[in-house]
């Protein structure tokens, strides 16, 4: 399974392509940020955004799109901009026909480091050792897209076909 995680941002918005299956290790494919002028108009920032992404769900042919789901913040500009940006990665999702799940951060924490509390060191640390990289990736935003994906495979497989099986006893139970 290709999954293509999105830790979106306005400013900033983290992509990751991972491979993978659940309970195998997984390998990277590609990691992004796609960058935003913070002065240039809103319509203009998150065109540019809705282009990029396009272009590397086109490029990676991901079979799922995994995004941060936008939790409340003290900050509403922040949290406004962080909105628009997971729309428009949901969009890109959507658009290409793939299945797209949204994750909390701590779901994704949980999956990845195996506590919900997990600060962003020890998130970008276990993103580095589970995909074997000599580096970490960086800025935290490729991080946090990557460990999306990541989170998306191991527990994502497993809860749509969870959610495939409910549907089709529920279809069937119907007739």
């Amino acid at each position: 399974m290709r999954v293509l995680g999105v830790d979106p941002g306005l400013t900033r918005c983290g992509v990751g392509v991972v491979e993978g299956v659940p309970g195998r290790p997984c390998t990277l494919v590609a990691y992004y940020v796609v960058y935003t002028e913070p002065t240039d108009e809103l319509p203009l920032r998150l065109l540019h955004l809705d282009r990029s992404l396009a272009e590397l769900v086109a490029e990676h042919k991901p079979d799922a799109v995994a995004v941060e789901r936008v939790f409340s913040q003290h900050n509403v500009r922040t949290v406004m901009g962080t909105a628009q940006a997971s729309g428009i990665a949901v969009l890109a999702g959507a658009r290409a026909g793939l299945p797209v799940q949204t994750y909390t951060p701590s779901e994704v924490k949980a999956a990845v480091t195996g506590s919900g509390q997990a600060d962003k060191a020890q998130m970008t640390a276990m993103v580095t050792r589970l995909l074997r990289l000599a580096e970490p990736p960086k800025p935290a935003d490729a991080a946090d897209a990557l460990a999306l994906a990541i989170c998306h495979i191991w527990r994502g497989g497993t809860r749509s076909k969870l959610a495939a099986a409910a549907d089709r006893a529920r279809r069937g139970g119907a007739r």
